[in-house]
C-alpha cells in the first residue's frame, strides 16, 4: 500500500515578489513562480509518484501550481478537492501592505510578533493556531483517510496551512512549527504506517 501525502507549497507569486502580505488575497503566479510549480511536477515524475487525488484551497496560485505540476505529471483530469479549509493564512488589516511600510507604522518587533508567533493574529487576521484551527479538522476528516486507504495524495497549498498540517503529522510544539520554513515549488513527501504516524519523510530538492 502506498499511503502517501505530498505537500507542496505553491510557486512564487506576485506579491511574494513585492514583498506584500497576500494572506487571502489572490495574486498570481510569477515566471520564476510557473516555473517553480513545473519543475515540482518534474520531481514527482521522477520519484515516479503518480497521485490518485490532490487537494488544493480557493485561491488561484495554488490552484494553478496544481495545473502545472499535473500537466508535467500528464494527470490534466485528475480529480481535485478545492476547499477554502487550506487557504493561506488570513492576514488581515496587513494584507496588501508591503513588510517594510507594516514595520514603519506598527514597528519591527510588533510584526515580527504577527509573523511569527503562534498565536497572536494580527488585527482583523488570524494566527497560525488559528489557521490550525481550520486545516486540521479538515485534514483529519478529509485527507487523511484517502492516504490510509493506501492512496497517493497530493495537496498543494500555502505556507501557513501547509505549517499546520506539518505540525499536526509531526507532532510539533508551537514554538517549533514557526520556526519551520516550507520553500515554494519544493514537494514534501510522507509515508505514513496504518496508524497515520510517519514511515518515511522525503524532501525533493535538487
Amino acid at each position: 500500500m502506498s499511503r502517501t501525502l505530498i505537500l507542496v507549497r505553491h510557486g512564487q507569486s506576485e506579491w511574494n515578489l513585492k514583498n506584500l502580505f497576500t494572506g487571502w488575497k489572490d495574486p498570481d503566479l510569477t515566471e520564476k513562480g510557473i516555473e517553480e510549480a513545473r519543475d515540482a511536477g518534474r520531481r514527482l515524475k521522477a520519484a515516479e509518484l503518480k497521485p490518485d487525488i490532490a487537494f488544493t484551497s480557493v485561491l488561484s496560485r495554488a490552484q494553478r501550481t496544481l495545473t502545472l505540476m499535473l500537466e508535467e505529471l500528464g494527470q490534466e483530469g485528475l480529480e481535485t478537492i478545492r476547499n477554502v479549509a487550506l487557504n493561506e493564512r488570513d492576514y488581515g488589516d496587513l494584507s496588501g501592505l508591503n513588510k517594510d511600510d507594516a514595520r514603519e507604522k506598527w514597528g519591527e518587533e510588533q510584526v515580527h510578533i504577527w509573523r511569527r508567533s503562534y498565536d497572536t493574529p494580527p488585527p482583523g487576521g488570524e494566527s497560525l493556531k488559528d489557521t490550525g484551527a481550520r486545516v486540521w479538522p479538515y485534514y483529519i476528516h478529509d485527507v487523511q483517510p484517502k492516504v490510509l486507504a493506501g492512496g497517493t495524495v497530493l495537496v498543494a497549498a500555502h505556507g501557513n496551512s501547509l505549517r499546520a498540517m506539518v505540525m499536526a503529522l509531526e507532532g510539533l510544539t508551537g514554538e517549533e512549527i514557526v520556526g519551520r520554513e516550507i520553500a515554494t515549488g519544493v514537494p514534501i513527501v510522507y509515508r505514513l504506517n496504518a496508524d497515520s504516524t510517519i514511515a518515511e519523510k522525503t524532501i525533493l530538492e535538487d
